[in-house]
């Protein structure tokens, strides 16, 4: 089996905690691994590392890299593909299984998004061999048993059984259903339908066919022969729009499993252990913890010392720039934040005071409208680019580590306590050529501060 891995999205849904370049299938926020390293690993039980691609946005190929990297797991860089642009599902996934076939010829093809949280112990397994059963003969969509009525999920009616011998395989589709209201999605649960999991199985030849029958926009956007004029030309369609309502050949297999799309804070909460109030916390940072005073059921996560009292029932999520206070059963209202933030402009929807770069990583410490203060961090043998500012200047204080320096044609090492300056217009680039992380201290001083002041000349890692 080859495994298509889905990680684009924006971090909207999240906000603050996950931001435009850091969705969050990349954060830690529930352990050390990231949702996509977990669905990595879910993939090597099927595929093989060369059998693994990854779909994903050209933002976050660096994401991508570092996480697979620290998994020990390396993909070949076609397996990597990278989308210019966001367009739903559906292109993703024809993209995806157009170069496994290309790749490997008609091949049984998971599709699995980057940022669900499953159990995948033997009952995952044991769906999953059911659904490859039935993949050659069918569009497969894995139905999650509901714990509960929910009003945020879609829902599957389950139509005739499919058999293997006197082996109960799936089902076929008899109806997708739409996310419904409370009453309806109670009356749901108690018919026996399944929430719909946005994970599927399927030959890829079989797919490629249903999927020319019945969004034949997006295949001829595919046509065109680039992936840019693709993703220029496709609609914003959904697979289950697109291709899986429409066909005659979809099927279910039930998954009796943990499943959870943590798609806001409240399903988190529903994740995460609790106190005995019923507070479920997550703190980090310094001599930070919580203190609470009467304070009941609620979901808190945060980066310094955090008290509540008499509250209940409150969403809190403190990072180091922004602050959510909402109620639960309210978070999916979140993304309406988010799109605030960027009809304002406002670059908080987009990166945190940390951003990770490919050789590292920056934290903003303070700005203003004239100067601005970071702290760089970057990994042994890494290296900025080659690259000159027009309108700042720039101070490196060497903290840690050392540093090799280019400023126009000098070079120089830095050590701890060691500085230089960089005028605006002067083509500069810092390097790190130890063995330990350089933590840099830059202070940035101009009359433009944004980020896209930069011209690369040279780059190990291909940007513009």
């Amino acid at each position: 089996m080859k495994t298509l891995i889905l990680a684009g999205g924006k971090g909207t849904r999240l906000w603050p905690l996950s931001r435009e370049l850091m969705p969050k299938q990349f954060v830690r926020f529930l352990d050390g691994e990231s949702l996509f390293q977990k669905t990595v690993k879910r993939a090597l039980k099927f595929s093989k590392p060369g059998e693994i691609f990854v779909v994903t946005n050209r933002k976050y190929k660096f994401r991508v890299l570092d996480d697979l990297s620290e998994l020990g797991v390396e993909l070949p860089d076609e397996n990597l593909l990278l989308e210019p642009a966001g367009k739903n599902t559906l292109p993703a996934i024809y993209w995806g299984t157009k170069t496994i076939e290309e790749t490997f010829g008609d091949s049984i093809v998971a599709v699995l998004p980057s940022d669900h949280l499953i159990d995948d112990g033997e009952v995952y397994e044991r769906a999953f061999r059911n659904a490859e059963m039935l993949a050659k003969s069918h569009l497969v969509t894995f139905g999650i048993k509901p714990t509960r009525p929910h009003t945020g999920y879609g829902y599957i009616r389950p139509g005739d059984a499919l058999r293997e011998g006197d082996d109960l395989l799936g089902y076929t589709v008899a109806e997708f259903k739409e996310k419904p209201d409370l009453e309806t999605a109670r009356r749901y649960v108690e018919e026996n339908y399944l929430w719909n999991s946005g994970m599927f199985a399927f030959s890829s030849s079989l797919f490629l066919e249903e999927a020319k029958k019945h969004a034949p926009e997006v295949v001829r956007a595919f046509e065109e022969g680039s992936v840019e004029k693709a993703y220029e030309l496709a609609p914003d369609l959904s697979i289950d729009y697109g291709v899986m309502e429409k066909t005659d050949k979809a099927a279910v297999v039930p998954l009796n499993a943990y499943w959870n799309d943590l798609g806001s804070f409240d399903a988190i909460y529903d994740v995460l252990e609790k106190d005995e109030n019923g507070n479920a916390i997550r703190i980090s940072g310094r001599n930070a913890y919580h203190i609470g005073v009467n304070s009941k059921n609620n979901l808190i996560m945060a980066e310094r010392l955090t008290a509540t009292v008499g509250v209940e029932n409150l969403i809190i999520i403190d990072t180091d720039d922004a602050l959510l206070v909402a109620h639960r059963g309210e978070g999916q209202r979140v993304k309406e934040v988010y799109r605030r933030l960027k009809e304002r402009n406002d670059e908080r929807a987009i990166v945190h005071r940390t951003a990770y770069r490919p050789w590292g990583s920056y934290t903003v410490l303070e700005e203003n409208e004239r100067y601005k203060i970071k702290r760089l961090t970057v990994l042994p043998g890494k290296k900025l680019s080659l690259q000159m500012h027009y309108h700042r200047s720039e101070h490196w204080v060497v903290v840690r580590g050392t540093a090799k320096v280019r400023v126009g044609d000098e070079e120089i090492l830095l050590r701890p306590g060691e500085s230089t300056f960089i005028p605006a217009g002067v083509i500069h680039r810092l390097e790190n050529p130890g063995k330990v992380v350089l933590e840099v201290i830059e202070t940035q001083i101009g009359e433009y501060l944004g980020e896209d002041d930069i011209v690369r000349f040279e780059d190990d890692f291909g940007r513009d």
